[in-house]
């Protein structure tokens, strides 16, 4: 009997079940199409390529197809359109500056499912961070990026540079048929000089190396965390040591971690351990993965173009005279070279899109808005793409950036960094790395690109090539 009554009672309480899932389950599928009725309407006057409410517009296009397709999408639709990510998720993508400028002359945090996978990486630090502890963060660090911080770095920046070109010389000594893949050097010497300037780290990351540089990464990365709280600790426990405050202060040069553990607000309240772990986790997953594509992309372009190459090589000699290593003052001196940086930057930007989550309505230049909590994604490579303000927008023609052509611009045409408030706050510190980078690069090496395996940008973090990055090396005598 009591068997009987058990199963009775299991086989109800198994219906119950069943019911509930399918009464939530519609709840869901309810919320689901009420999402999806809601992002419609938000988009209505923003036309876009065709969604599909069962495939989303990114999984139609192959990764190596993607740039040449939002630039057609860009020509098709002015100042921006809608993009379908999956069935439920869209975002508007913007690519004219006067769209920009109304986005980045906000404080709109970073869109969390754009950005929020990075968390157990790097922690909240000012590339995650919102709202107030932003504000607060933002204005800690900012000290930390005066050019008198950021001097004596171009010393170490040229040493680790030195460090690659000697590889790079054996290399060629082997074998000078055979083109370099220099993305990958590239990377591990942005890794080493981040390592010099945020721990003033000694030894150099680039030899010793066998493995390829994503293994490298991912070594990094797990075990960052660890390994910046042990840093953190034994910094704090010199500090707490008598006269070694004042010591720090007169050091030669004071790195990242020295300027995040004497920082103070204006109520002398200092950041936490997990603020400053966050920020120094931020400032090397940010700064050499960007800085690496940079480089690696500006020495494409030289390669592409021999007379700019030619003409950025006399110019340093000149600059430098018998020097073979970038000081702080050569760097105001190269402007031909700064433009031609610029103008890699322009065609190549590290950073390619940016992506914002509206925290109150915003009205653009044409009267079309958007409510609050809108996605909004500025595609910085079709910016940097528009031919209203750049004709010939293929062609690499670094007088865009001479000075009487600028001031005439668009303020908000040209921004590898970004704009306004949240823009890259490190961003002299990697236009100095590059200017380094390449200078002394060019004052030891000819360089070509290899014809047979042209680059191919693909989206990643950062824009990379699909095939490498790779050229010939002639050593100059």
């Amino acid at each position: 009997m009591f068997s009987i009554l058990e199963r009775t009672v299991t086989a109800h309480l198994l219906h119950l079940l069943i019911g509930a899932t399918f009464v939530l389950g519609l709840l869901k599928v309810a919320q689901l199409y009420w999402k999806r009725l809601e992002l419609l309407k938000t988009f209505k006057n923003f036309p876009g390529p065709p969604s599909c409410s069962l495939y989303s517009q990114s999984r139609q296009i192959k990764r190596e197809e993607e740039f040449s397709k939002v630039l057609e999408w860009s020509k098709q639709y002015p100042y921006a359109y809608s993009r379908w990510f999956t069935s439920f998720n869209a975002s508007l993508i913007i690519h004219h500056p006067d769209y920009v400028k109304a986005v980045f002359g906000r404080r709109d945090p970073k869109n969390p499912s754009a950005y929020g996978f990075l968390i157990p990486w790097i922690g909240k630090g000012l590339l995650l961070l919102n709202g107030r502890k932003w504000f607060q963060h933002r204005r800690l660090l900012t000290p930390g990026f005066h050019y008198e911080i950021l001097k004596p770095y171009v010393a170490l920046i040229a040493d680790s540079t030195k460090i690659m070109l000697d590889k790079w010389e054996k290399l060629i000594e082997k074998d000078a048929t055979k083109p370099v893949e220099v993305f990958e050097h590239v990377t591990l010497l942005t890794l080493e000089s981040l390592m010099k300037c945020a721990f003033s780290y000694r030894k150099s990351t680039q030899m010793g190396y066998h493995c390829p540089y994503e293994s490298l990464k991912l070594q990094y990365l797990n075990s960052s965390s660890s390994a910046t709280d042990k840093i953190i600790e034994e910094r704090k426990k010199s500090l707490q040591k008598k006269g070694n405050l004042e010591k720090i202060q007169q050091k030669r040069y004071l790195d990242f971690l020295d300027i995040l553990l004497c920082a103070t607000d204006e109520n002398g309240v200092q950041l936490s351990d997990e603020d400053i772990r966050a920020e120094v986790d931020t400032f090397m997953f940010e700064g050499h993965d960007t800085t690496a594509s940079g480089i690696s992309w500006i020495l494409y372009a030289m390669a592409q173009n021999q007379e700019c190459q030619q003409k950025c090589r006399e110019e340093i000699k000149n600059t430098l005279g018998d020097r073979d290593t970038v000081q702080w003052d050569d760097l105001g001196k190269i402007p031909y070279t700064t433009m031609c940086i610029k103008e890699s930057l322009r065609l190549y930007p590290p950073v390619f899109i940016v992506s914002r989550q509206l925290n109150t309505p915003i009205t653009f230049c044409d009267g079309r808005t958007l409510p609050a909590g809108t996605k909004v994604s500025i595609n910085i490579y079709s910016v940097h793409r528009n031919p209203t303000f750049w004709p010939d927008p293929e062609v690499f023609d670094p007088m865009r950036f001479a000075p009487e052509k600028s001031s005439q611009r668009h303020s908000f045409a040209f921004i590898p960094f970004a704009a306004g408030a949240r823009n890259c706050i490190g961003k002299q510190f990697a236009m100095n790395e590059m200017k380094v980078a390449l200078a002394q690069t060019l004052l030891r090496f000819e360089i070509w690109p290899d014809a047979a395996r042209v680059p191919v940008p693909v989206p990643q973090l950062v824009l990379k090539s699909a095939n490498g990055i790779h050229l010939f090396l002639k050593k100059l005598n």
